[in-house]
Parts: structure tokens; sequence; C-alpha cells
């Protein structure tokens, strides 16, 4: 599923791309695409129809685009949702699900989604911030993040810390890929408890995510398959760079050491078993 860095790299091809035109209509191809959005698809063209994009704005993995009308196109890109620009005698992709156009009949925005995971709303009055996602945490790219709050609020936790790298409610973007690359850098177990981290190790920690993000941002995300691209349909290429995710038994890029992958929320956790030994007393899985 897209993280932040993908999102991140969405939103400025967007912002690019669809700032300050406006949508001349909307067409909805497949219900689910727009499942959030309760009055239906019907509704959903209606009222973006004559609607100016002000900005593409982002929280954490959704995308927002604040319109003239004071309202708000939300997105979630789910497992393999795509918004792309393409001229508009481009050939409608195998999973095209909406298309709009705009009245300056240049490139249009089609959302594509071959699991329909993903989706698209409007959020009325949600220009600033979309109620239906203010209950999730800022992200350390935002510049009113408060790193001290943070830190103090990560450590009177009682979890693991990896666990709270993925509460969206703590902090926002941050996914599965991110967070070992994270505790990778910062020496850390995921299994690590939260309430055992003192103020400074916390604040190591966040460095250490906020620049992985960073640096992922720079590449353009990680993309292991063709459903994560841009809205050029580029895919990323941070995986190159990638020090412990999906390399199981590869030598550590620090110790040399075999990178182990471990079973962790239905999903897997990779890490080093030199630089990062499992905490005494950790449940394995």
């Amino acid at each position: 599923m897209p993280e932040l860095p993908e999102v991140e790299t969405v939103r400025q091809g967007l912002a690019r791309w669809v700032t300050g035109r406006r949508i001349a209509t909307v067409e909805v191809h497949h219900p689910r695409a727009v499942r959030r959005h309760a009055p239906g698809g019907g509704h959903f063209a209606d009222v973006l129809a004559g609607r100016t994009v002000r900005d593409v704005r982002r929280r954490g993995k959704y995308l927002w685009l604040p319109l003239d009308s004071g309202d708000a196109v939300v997105g979630h890109l789910g497992m393999s949702g795509q918004l792309l620009v393409q001229p508009a005698d481009a050939p409608d992709e195998t999973h095209l699900r909406v298309r709009f156009r705009f009245a300056d009949d240049g490139p249009e925005l089609r959302f594509v989604d071959q699991r329909t995971f993903g989706g698209l709303s409007v959020s009325a009055g949600g220009a600033e911030l979309p109620a239906e996602i203010a209950h999730i945490a800022r992200d350390p790219m935002d510049p009113e993040f408060s790193d001290a709050a943070f830190a103090a609020a990560l450590r009177r936790r009682r979890t693991e810390v990896k666990r709270a790298l993925l509460d969206q409610t703590l902090i926002s973007g941050v996914g599965n890929i991110y967070a070992d690359e994270a505790l990778w850098r910062a020496r850390l177990h995921g299994a690590r408890p939260t309430d055992a981290l003192t103020g400074p190790a916390a604040l190591r920690l966040l460095g250490h995510v906020r620049d992985v993000l960073a640096e992922a941002i720079k590449s353009g995300g990680t993309s292991f398959d063709a459903l994560y691209v841009n809205v050029n349909g580029e895919s990323g290429y941070f995986d190159r760079s990638l020090n412990v995710y999906g390399r199981e038994g590869l030598p550590c890029h620090r110790c040399g050491a075999p990178v182990r992958r471990e079973a962790f929320m239905n999903r897997s956790s990779y890490s080093c078993p030199r630089c990062q030994p499992r905490p005494r007393g950790a449940l394995r899985g």
C-alpha cells in the first residue's frame, strides 16, 4: 500500500497539473470508486462540475483538493489506486474508475484502481481540512508537527515502538516499509517497549523517520510493482536504497549479518539481528 512518500509524490504532481483549473465534467465509471460519497456517483459528478481546484493537500496517506466552493475532493489510493494526468485523446485504462475533464480541454485527471480498495468523495465544507480525516495526526514532514509532543506521547504509550509508528492517530504517513527502515537506522528492534525509550532516543528515532521519508520523497517513493506510479505513470526508485525491508537473508549494509524477517500484524518486519537485538521477553509474531 502506498505510504507517505508515494502519496506526497502524487500530490506534487497533481499540484502542478490541476491547481487553478476548472472542472468541466466528471464521469464515474465504477460505483465502488465513490462508495465513501454517500449521495452516490451522480451527485459526486454534479457537485463538482464547474468547480475550480484551488490546491492539492495531503494529511498522512490521504489527499484532498480544496475547491472554490469551500468543499474538497478527498482521495485515498488504497492498495492499487492511481491518479493519472493523461492527454484527452489517450486510450482509457483498463481499470479507469473516474474521469475529470477540465474546461480548458487540457489533460484529464483519471482515477484508475485495479482492486477498487481506494476511493474518492466530496467533503462538504472541507477545503481547509476535511472532517473525515481530521482525526489523523500530522506527519513529520508537516511544518506544524511538534517533535516534543510526539516524543512525549510516544513514551506515554504502552506498546511496541513499531506498532506506535504505524498508529495514524499518533504520527501519520508511516507504513511498514519506512518504519522498518527508520528502526534500522535507529538500531532499535520494533518490539522495543515505547515506555522504555528515553526522550533523546524518541527524538533520534523521529529524526530517522523524517530522514527516511525525505529521501524516499526525493526518489519518487518505492515501487515494487506497476501499481504504484506518479501522475505521469512513472515508478519510484527508493527500493534501490532500502537497507532491510524485503532483504531477508541478505547481508546488513552496516554489519554484514543476514537480515531477518519476522511475522508482524499479518505482515512482515525486517531487521538486523546484530544491530537490532530483540528485547528480552518480547513476544514473537
